[in-house]
């Protein structure tokens, strides 16, 4: 094997706690050499616990270590663009966590810096790793021939966080801890769109193809946000995507896909059980039910040793790369638009902000 790329984080807070300081100590090609942060309190904590060889209060500091191969953007969404552009343009390969960005011009600038870098850009859409929705995106581009529809649905629970603090390690806070401008929990309908709606939009993707068009309802109910979008997508398979937030539930999010030689069902866990999405393929022409059992969970890890083995062999961005980022904002823009319009609105026809 090739020596294992020298990764920095930046960023400390809950992200870089609960998944990427562990997925890069755990995969079998990265080795955590720095940290950075503005809160001194937090990086020099997390460099001891994951065993970072240093630790960065400064962004360009880090940059410029010339030992690192990897930088890793996991701060809030609003710094997203900028701090991946500087790794960029300092010879790093990039993952930055989802979303790519805020608006379409920006991200797609981004884009213009990766080509012109000749780095890697990954976007953290870590769905792409769970080792059951791949097995449904094999069966979906190998076997069920066209598609007829797929069913998508994203639906956090009102116990989620009972849940998350049973299971995460504790998240560490600290008073230094650098924040975007605005909150970006004061306008939730955006907040959830961005957080929760990439996902499923880039799942859909991920199975489906390329969306050209959306005509989506919202509907605000107590602390619920619900929308329901229906999805042309380029293939010419129908679709419709779920997204509400909370239900009265356990979290429930999943999909159904049904195809011209077969059927695929899937549940998706909380992420923080670390548990592979139950997938059931049913093909016609053998009239059995199959599934992945006992696959690897750690998403995070299989996305950042997936990255590093594409910069280690020249290979191209596995998973999400700038495009997908793009095309995720493109379809969470026209989300808005077609929510606020009433009417259908077309992907490549939007600009602007979530």
């Amino acid at each position: 094997m090739a020596e294992p790329l020298n990764v920095g984080v930046l960023g400390c807070g809950p992200i870089a706690q609960a998944a990427h300081l562990e997925g890069v100590v755990k995969a079998a090609n990265t080795r955590l050499h720095a940290v950075c942060d503005v809160a001194e309190d937090l990086a020099k904590r997390m460099a001891i616990t994951h065993g970072a060889d240093r630790v960065y209060l400064d962004y360009d500091e880090m940059l410029a270590d010339p030992a690192i191969d990897l930088v890793i953007v996991a701060t809030s969404d609003a710094f997203h663009v900028d701090a991946s552009k500087r790794a960029l343009q300092a010879g790093k390969h990039v993952l930055c966590e989802k979303p790519l960005g805020m608006s379409v011009e920006e991200v797609e600038d981004l884009a213009r810096v990766a080509a012109d870098s000749g780095r890697l850009l990954q976007v953290g859409h870590m769905k792409r790793f769970d080792a059951g929705i791949q097995s449904a995106r094999a069966f979906v581009t190998g076997e069920m021939g066209d598609m007829l529809a797929l069913k998508a649905w994203y639906c956090d629970g009102t116990r989620r966080y009972d849940v998350t603090n049973a299971v995460q390690p504790v998240i560490l806070r600290s008073a230094k801890a650098r924040k975007p401008a605005a909150d970006p929990k004061a306008d939730l309908r955006q907040y959830y769109a961005l957080a929760h709606g990439s996902h499923l939009v880039d799942t859909a993707r991920y199975l489906a193809g390329p969306i050209t068009e959306v005509d989506a309802r919202f509907r605000k109910l107590g602390k619920a946000h619900c929308w329901f979008i229906d999805v042309a997508f380029e293939s010419g398979a129908l679709g419709h995507l779920d997204l509400t937030v909370p239900i009265c539930l356990d979290w429930s999010e999943g999909f159904q896909i049904y195809g011209e030689r077969g059927t695929v069902q899937a549940r998706t866990y909380n992420p923080w059980f670390y548990k592979s999405s139950d997938v059931e393929i049913f093909r016609e022409d053998t009239g059995e039910t199959t599934r992945v059992l006992g696959a690897d969970g750690h998403f995070y890890r299989r996305q950042i040793e997936a990255l590093a083995l594409a910069a280690q062999t020249g290979g191209p961005v596995p998973g999400a790369d700038a495009a997908d980022g793009i095309a995720s904002i493109r379809a969470l823009v026209a989300i808005r638009e077609s929510v606020d319009s009433g009417r259908p609105v077309r992907l490549d026809s939007v600009s602007g902000m979530v």
